[in-house]
């Protein structure tokens, strides 16, 4: 019966889903879309976020938003005014954001680039100007004037960290927030036609944190975002410029002192002076060409500290902005999703991490690299070369990544990815080609359900390698349920050296859902009761055997109306070791073990100026048991400080072949000092009691102009071994951009 307990599981949910009460509410989109118009005007106006210029007068305004939460369908309590004009420079938006409170219960925790969206008053706009239903690109900002940008592609894969100029202020009343947003038509993308007049998809969407209440423009399901653009409106009459060539330079200056101490890391100081830079080229509103040379990352955040006590490695997210940028059409793959959904599993034919960093994490010289990406109605391709500097551990490298992606009808598409990388010989070792493929494909099966699948080839020149993966994962999404099933396989071998996959030897099966309940009866705090089971069963590739298998039973999740959150969970777990494992150094004999863990996590409402996140597990680990604690409380007084402390302690008790009793803790500190949105003091310090690792990462950015920056940065990290390694960094670096 444990082994079938997945398709059990995945059978009763699917009935569920299948029934009324779990089916309604997820509307079609409008026969008859709204309109909003934007006013041509000659001269260009000054962004200040008052709204005096006298063109303002000028444009239609169009308001009467509708909710999405909590009351879907239902007239916005906090409505919203939207005007738009244009000229031959720039798309200009403004937005009066209703709050009868005015600007006292503004809730903008703070100033954060790319803010977290759940934490924030805020508005944004999705653009569609293919008007293809599928894409989006979305600007939002916060009461301050904060930005946040992202692409999107069909609501399912997203570029979070694009970074596009354009330029927002804001201001604060007694009866609101305005908002005024300017858009160089360069940033823009849309297509060159013989048509005098365009009509672009666009919709606008607006998050009220006090009350914790989303609204859009042009209605759509909660169960989706405001970037399912087939919910969309519609930009009428819109006579952009034509589309044409367009460049954006960035040179870089870079000064950099380096100093190491430890009989690990060396011993030795040295200083330099570097200058580089990137080329953007949009070739025509589809295509664009990145080329880098000198590639700098001084720039990024220092990776945290994880205390990894499962079997799965850990994955780093990519931080540098050269590849941040169109990641979503070379991250095809699996990835885990918030909330559990999905799984823990995650194969990827391309992981970027691979590229001009160690193992470690530390940087290796890129001396060159280009990125070419086109995106059309009918599909999308690109490309990745890169040229990686040689060390004395390292032989230099060549990289290479080919991207195709059709679409076929409405929101479904077939595609493939192949990656090649050429390492050089060194005096240690000869130098080799590995080699990676992959097949994928997403099929949109219904307004609710959907099919994601992918399968991966690897080898090498070497003889090693020489494996294959895949997964075919079905989603299911509406307003009172989400579901999924996700079934995976990694053979023992498989090695795709520009790829990341979580376990190897693996044929895993991982299915759940949970209900997203609103009962009459339920108390006016709540906002859901989301009651859920999530199961994962592991099987070794090579022999068949039962790995590991979860039950994570969440009878008790609820949602509250301000944002806040309680669960709990209870989690019987099997586990097979074939050799030793060792997690933070503590050996764990081989052999079956049965244990159950249960957890208790909450979370208070993440906008106040008081902020907290606690999560408690205990019960057994293995052949002993395991306390974990961890806690996440921030305080931010007003938007221009915030600061925030995490604390994790997991107390091992009569753990492994030693029977260990030990504590290993994990305390870190986040400030934030900013001036405005473009002048912010960041620091980060870690501290983790295993090895006694510390890491400092303080950085002073100011943008003086938009995307171009002063950084000022110190980063050290240290840790015990034989004696105590330390290595320190100091970084000043200024970059302009300059666009044609």
């Amino acid at each position: 019966m444990k082994l079938h307990l997945p398709k059990v599981v995945f059978f009763m949910l699917a009935f569920f889903a299948a029934t009324p009460s779990f089916s309604q509410d997820i509307f079609l989109p409008d026969s008859v879309k709204k309109e909003i118009h934007a006013v041509r005007i000659q001269t260009n106006l000054h962004i200040d976020g008052k709204l005096d210029d006298a063109e303002w007068k000028l444009a239609k305004t169009v308001s009467n938003f509708v909710q999405v939460e909590p009351q879907q369908g239902e007239k916005a309590n906090h409505d919203t005014e939207i005007r738009m004009l244009y000229n031959q420079s720039f798309l200009y938006i403004a937005a009066f954001c209703k709050d009868s409170a005015g600007k006292t219960q503004i809730r903008a925790p703070d100033m954060r680039r790319d803010f977290d969206f759940r934490s924030h008053d805020l508005l944004g706009i999705s653009i569609d100007a293919f008007n293809d239903k599928r894409n989006a690109m979305t600007f939002i900002t916060n009461p301050y004037g904060t930005q946040r940008d992202l692409l999107s592609f069909d609501d399912q894969l997203y570029d979070t960290d694009w970074d596009g100029l354009w330029r927002v202020r804001t201001h604060r009343t007694d009866e609101g927030w305005i908002a005024e947003i300017a858009i160089p038509w360069q940033t823009l993308r849309y297509p060159k036609t013989d048509k005098t007049l365009q009509t672009w998809g666009i919709n606008f969407f607006r998050t009220h944190r006090k009350s914790n209440e989303s609204s859009g423009w042009s209605p759509f399901p909660r169960a989706f975002s405001a970037l399912r653009m087939e919910y969309a409106g519609l930009l009428k009459d819109i006579e952009p410029p034509p589309p044409s060539p367009n460049v954006r330079v960035q040179p870089y200056l870079l000064g950099v002192s380096d100093k190491y101490n430890g009989n690990e890391v060396g011993y030795d100081q040295n200083a330099s002076v570097k200058v580089g830079g990137e080329v953007k080229w949009a070739v025509n509103s589809n295509t664009v060409l990145d080329l880098t040379a000198n590639t700098d990352f001084a720039q990024a955040d220092a990776d945290r500290q994880v205390n990894n006590v499962t079997r799965f490695s850990v994955f780093f997210p990519e931080r540098r902005q050269f590849f941040l940028e169109n990641a979503s059409l070379f991250a095809a793959g699996l990835a885990p999703e918030d909330d559990l959904v999905g799984g823990s599993m995650r194969i990827q034919p391309f992981f970027s991490r691979k590229i001009g960093l160690d193992d470690r994490g530390n940087p290796i010289p890129i001396d060159a690299g280009a990125r070419w990406v086109s995106r059309s109605l009918k599909r999308n391709y690109g490309g990745i070369l890169m040229r990686q500097r040689g060390n004395e551990e390292n032989g230099a490298a060549n990289f290479a990544v080919a991207r195709y992606s059709n679409n076929i009808g409405k929101q479904n598409r077939i595609g493939g990815i192949m990656t090649m990388k050429n390492k050089e010989t060194i005096a240690t070792s000869a130098g080799y080609t590995n080699w990676t493929g992959a097949v994928d494909g997403f099929f949109r099966l219904s307004q609710k359900l959907s099919l994601n699948m992918m399968a991966v080839g690897a080898s090498s020149t070497n003889g090693t390698g020489r494996g294959l993966a895949g997964f075919a994962q079905f989603s299911y999404r509406s307003n009172q349920f989400t579901g999924w099933s996700t079934n995976t396989i990694v053979t023992k071998d498989f090695n795709s050296e520009m790829g990341f996959v979580s376990r190897l030897d693996v044929i895993s099966s991982s299915t759940g859902g949970f209900a997203i309940w609103r009962p009459t009866w339920k108390p006016k705090q709540v906002r859901n009761f989301e009651p859920g089971l999530f199961t994962e069963v592991y099987f070794q590739a090579s022999t068949g055997k039962l790995q590991e298998y979860n039950i994570n039973i969440n009878p008790i999740w609820i949602a509250l109306q301000n944002g806040g959150s309680f669960g709990a969970f209870i989690t019987p777990i099997y586990q097979r070791i074939d050799e030793v494992f060792s997690p933070l150094g503590i050996d764990i004999q081989a052999g079956s073990y049965n244990y159950l863990r249960y957890a208790l996590l909450m979370g208070n409402d993440p906008s106040k100026k008081f902020s907290y996140f606690i999560n408690y597990e205990g019960g057994g680990y293995y052949d002993g048991k395991l306390n974990t604690f961890s806690a996440r409380v921030r305080t931010s007084p007003v938007p221009h400080f915030s600061i925030a402390l995490t604390y994790e302690d997991n107390k091992f008790r009569e753990v492994g072949i030693e029977k260990m009793n030990e504590s290993v803790k994990l305390v870190g500190v986040e400030s934030r000092m900013a001036l405005n949105p473009r002048l912010q003091l960041i620091s980060f310090y870690q501290h983790n009691t295993s090895q006694n690792r510390e890491i400092w990462n303080v950085r002073l950015a100011w943008e003086f102009k938009p995307l171009s920056f002063v950084y000022l940065v110190f980063n050290q990290r240290s840790y015990q071994s034989t004696e105590r390694q330390q290595s320190q960094h100091l970084i000043g670096k200024i970059s302009y951009l300059k666009q044609f």
